[in-house]
């Protein structure tokens, strides 16, 4: 009877005071990391936008925001309409958070790496007008990333990238941009930066599939095969760390098994 007399006490008094209360806007953050590094990303955003209902000018709220959103957008293949039309609201919102955490700090790296990040992936989504719409800003805030921290291996990616797709570009998507920005600013672009940026990308942070393949790619693009199967063969058997890692996988067993037996061209 008192054991019972116990639980009823235990029921209905109240709970500790920190128990009642809700969570910081800084718990919230620790809570959205840690379901990032569980690669939910949709509860990963939930706690960054409930820690800016508390306080809208947290820094690393907006672009991890932001960051959540491309992770939730990438993952989205339809071609329909509604498909596209939803991954690119969501890249545009990611942009948003980027451009927000950009005026909250200017002088941190991953604010200008998500703005460069959500175009880079929106632009990959795009027709070839658009893409060279988006190239200019994309290329700023990759290069002002890497100006602010030389670490960050993401913005090192992101250019290295950005050359490999400039150097992807026809004749014709080029013309655009010469007529739309004057001086042929895309002339930047070249092989030479998109190994060595994406290879410093490597080097920052082995472990990340995505660098991996899309060096690889470009070692393809420029008959270096034997380069390309290096970086293929070591991306296998890294831990999977991204919500698309699994994909990456799968393509690069793909373009490994593409380039079986090619000869180095260079």
């Amino acid at each position: 009877m008192r054991g019972a007399a116990l639980l009823l006490v235990s029921l209905v008094a109240p709970l500790p005071a920190r128990a009642q209360t809700h969570p910081t806007a800084a718990e919230h953050v620790v809570l959205g990391d840690s379901a990032h590094a569980a690669l939910a990303p949709a509860q990963a955003l939930e706690h960054y936008r409930a820690a800016l209902a508390l306080d809208s000018t947290r820094y690393d709220a907006l672009w991890k925001a932001g960051r959540e959103l491309v992770d939730i957008a990438k993952q989205i293949e339809g071609k329909d309409d509604s498909s596209k039309h939803l991954r690119d609201s969501l890249y545009t919102g990611a942009r948003a958070y980027g451009d927000a955490a950009v005026r909250v700090n200017p002088t941190g790296a991953d604010g200008h790496f998500t703005v460069g990040q959500a175009l880079g992936r929106l632009s990959r989504t795009r027709g070839g007008k658009e893409r060279v719409r988006f190239a200019k800003i994309i290329y700023d805030e990759g290069m002002k990333a890497i100006e602010l921290d030389s670490t960050h291996d993401g913005a090192h990616h992101l250019i290295g990238a950005w050359h490999a797709e400039v150097k992807r570009l026809s004749g014709f998507q080029k013309f655009f941009a010469k007529a739309l920005f004057g001086g042929g600013f895309l002339d930047k672009g070249n092989w030479e930066d998109a190994q060595k940026y994406l290879a410093r990308a490597v080097a920052l942070k082995p472990q990340n599939i995505f660098h991996r393949l899309e060096l690889a790619e470009v070692y393809v693009d420029v008959g270096k095969y034997s380069k390309a199967r290096e970086q293929l063969s070591a991306l296998a058997t890294l831990p999977i760390a991204d919500v698309l890692d699994h994909t990456y996988q799968h393509n690069a067993a793909q373009l490994l098994e593409d380039i079986k037996g090619e000869k180095d061209e260079t």
